[in-house]
């Protein structure tokens, strides 16, 4: 494989990796709807140790507004409330000495807007971290022909081919945030 090839093959993956982590962070967004993902974040004293709430406990969605919490034992009923409530996602647990319930309240309309712009925020931030790659993958291109290891030709191939994978990755993150933004502003 040629030196310009690998550059490519290593902005497309760190492109990638950017692409999933702002995706990571779009589903502990709230929007209004249970979602099981909001406590991903969320980590339980489980006998002394830092452990995911999925871990010790079955987490479900009965309704649209509603996370149910049923732990494995019943003895961190009051650890897993704890958790929850320190881990700030604006939810309230309901224990009723079997199973932890979440109602989800609804969202203001305000809030729906600040909602929107940060996921806007957030999705820029994610823009400008593929840009930067696009402008590392292109100094390792120019460092590669001041070298001599790779030709004019191969330089002007590689640089479209990176311009290629980041117009590509601007793509997805407009359509993972468009997404996001509608889920969010939908009521």
């Amino acid at each position: 494989m040629a030196a310009h090839d690998d550059v490519v093959k290593g902005l497309t993956e760190a492109i990638k990796k950017t692409i999933d982590a702002l995706k990571g962070h779009m589903t502990k967004i709230r929007t209004g709807r249970a979602n099981a993902a909001m406590l991903d974040a969320v980590r339980v004293n489980f006998y002394g140790t830092p452990t995911p709430l999925a871990q010790c406990a079955a987490i479900a969605v009965p309704e649209a507004r509603l996370i149910t919490v049923k732990p494995w034992d019943k003895t961190i009923l009051k650890d897993i409330e704890k958790a929850i409530h320190e881990a700030n996602l604006g939810l309230t647990p309901q224990n009723d000495g079997e199973i932890i319930r979440l109602p989800i309240p609804p969202l203001t309309e305000q809030r729906r807007k600040e909602i929107a712009k940060d996921v806007k925020a957030k999705g820029e931030e994610h823009k400008v971290a593929v840009r930067n790659e696009r402008r590392d993958a292109n100094e390792k291109l120019k460092t590669l022909l001041k070298d001599k290891k790779i030709t004019e030709d191969d330089n002007k191939r590689a640089q479209e081919k990176v311009q290629k994978e980041t117009d590509a990755g601007i793509a997805q993150i407009d359509d993972v945030v468009a997404k996001k933004e509608k889920e969010v502003l939908e009521v």
